[in-house]
């Protein structure tokens, strides 16, 4: 069976975008390609640019280092069961709103971390855009919730599983993977306990975040089983030194170990 031409309308924007039709799969009635069908190619083709080519420059030209914190998130994964049981419906707040929340509070708080570079410039900015970096086909997508500081915890948790959800289905907008100023990179879900991730440029740093695992604990009243997660913080030596950085993880450990603060 022939498959139909594109629509008009279809063809026009992708004459508009640069989209060779040809790629392009088409939804509508025997798999005729039509203009949101085009529309969704061309974000595809940003979204794997995005991921390839930030990730590249930043391995060759930025010096990372990196730092270690294992958090005790018993309260953590507490307060976020009695947050879904209060939630009820559809919204569902994952550990990683909680740390992307406490991340936001705390860069508003440390501006000195909520920074990027322009050229031979250190910019300090002042609102905080948190990006989620999101494993596609093809590479990593970073979109980005915006004034993440200023937000409630739902309103992160709401935002962030529309992004994500898009985002693996390649239909985010260029503008909703740009202008981060911090990033949250959580491999948890897959079982990692430990990693480190690199920067997306022109960030200064960013928060790899392991899974929640139960193990040995030495307390005050001996042995205990304890589910911890390890958090990595890597860092661009040419914006921040490790004082500095230092300071901020071990923040965001206390603010995650007494995580009503986070939705206070």
């Amino acid at each position: 069976m022939t498959q139909p031409p594109p629509t008009p309308l279809a063809r026009a924007v992708a004459a508009d975008l640069g989209v060779d039709l040809a790629t392009v799969a088409g939804s509508g009635r025997g798999g005729r390609v039509r203009r949101a069908d085009v529309e969704a190619a061309a974000r595809a083709v940003v979204n794997r640019q995005h991921a390839t080519s930030g990730l590249v420059e930043s391995m060759r030209s930025i010096p990372h280092f990196y730092l270690t914190t294992a958090v005790d998130a018993e309260a953590l994964l507490g307060l976020r069961a009695e947050l879904n049981t209060q939630l009820g419906g559809d919204l569902r707040v994952s550990v990683n709103d909680l740390v992307v929340k406490a991340c936001a509070v705390l860069l508003g708080a440390n501006p000195e971390l909520n920074v990027s570079f322009a050229g031979d410039k250190l910019l300090v900015h002042q609102r905080v855009h948190v990006g989620i970096a999101v494993a596609v086909d093809g590479g990593l997508v970073v979109p980005v919730v915006r004034d993440a500081d200023h937000k409630t915890l739902t309103q992160v948790a709401r935002e962030a599983s529309d992004l994500i959800g898009r985002a693996r289905a390649g239909k985010l907008a260029p503008e909703e993977v740009g202008g981060g100023t911090f990033t949250v990179s959580n491999l948890g879900m897959f079982g990692v306990e430990q990693f480190t991730a690199v920067i997306n440029p022109p960030e200064a740093a960013i928060l790899a975040v392991g899974a929640a695992l139960a193990e040995p604990v030495a307390t005050e009243d001996g042995v205990q089983v304890r589910r911890r997660l390890r958090l990595t913080l890597s860092i661009d030596h040419r914006a921040l030194d490790g004082a500095t950085g230092a300071g901020f993880l071990q923040q965001l450990k206390t603010a995650l170990e007494h995580p009503l603060r986070i939705v206070a």
